[in-house]
């Protein structure tokens, strides 16, 4: 696909977006009711919605790239994905969403032999939507306005580490960072973390924890696209596509990527 094809395909992703969290929106203002899943991960029916506003949304622009989405998976609705095929989280950070701390993303990527070449991540009770793609930057539209983003040299007091909220392992993530020069840590919710490191607001994100490919695949672009990594701990590249869709765990680096300390 010829860039322009890919920036008029990402403009297109973004109203698809907002529409998912509008949705969201509605329901986080009243009460959530909440359900368990077979994976004993929580669903909300804003989960359900937002997919079932994004899948026909995404069939609109092309019925023949298939769709892997979180909670048709979950029902064992899983197509046969091919060299190219969508990704869909479309609410990332269910436990976020739950305790309303406004840190849930929806997430739309397109992978492309193995890559995540277009993103968009939204943060609707933030008010912040990250987007990029495959040779076309990344950028943030925030306050009305958008403006491009791209990681940026780790500062000299030291790296400032993002962390899980909701899936830390302490011991871990210390014996990771054992030697680094760290001037700060902060913890966030959902695919943020990824969107975080793509604006120059941090700098790395250890993911020492499960992981599905739907949960990181568009902030993978986003952060590619502004000059960051995904890498696997044997510092190579997060492929996607996987048997089950299960990633192993992963570093996330802005323009320290594959330097490590």
């Amino acid at each position: 696909m010829k860039m322009d094809a890919y920036a008029s395909l990402l403009e297109k992703l973004l109203p698809i977006a907002h529409d998912a969290g509008n949705a969201i929106m509605n329901i986080y203002g009243g009460n959530i009711d909440v359900r368990t899943k077979s994976d004993a991960s929580p669903v909300t029916e804003a989960d359900e919605l937002a997919e079932a506003l994004i899948l026909p949304a995404l069939q609109a622009l092309d019925r023949g790239i298939p769709i892997v989405a979180e909670e048709q998976a979950a029902a064992g609705n899983t197509p046969k994905t091919g060299d190219r095929f969508w990704l869909v989280d479309p609410l990332d950070g269910t436990k976020e969403f739950i305790n309303r701390n406004g840190e849930f993303t929806v997430n739309i990527a397109l992978i492309e032999n193995g890559v995540p070449v277009l993103g968009v991540v939204l943060a609707p009770a933030l008010k912040r939507l990250f987007a990029g793609g495959l040779g076309l930057g990344a950028f943030v539209e925030e306050n009305g306005e958008r403006k491009a983003i791209q990681c940026r040299p780790v500062p000299a007091a030291g790296l400032t580490v993002v962390a899980s909220r909701s899936h830390g392992d302490e011991a871990a993530l210390a014996r990771f960072l054992a030697g680094a020069k760290v001037a700060s840590q902060t913890s966030a919710g959902s695919s943020l973390k990824l969107c975080l490191l793509a604006a120059g607001e941090a700098d790395v994100y250890p993911r020492l924890g499960p992981t599905m490919e739907w949960d990181i695949a568009a902030g993978d672009a986003v952060l590619r696209a502004a000059g960051g990594q995904l890498i696997t701990l044997d510092n190579k590249p997060m492929v996607y596509g996987k048997p089950n869709f299960a990633n192993p765990h992963f570093s996330a680096w802005g323009l320290r990527a594959g330097d490590r300390f």
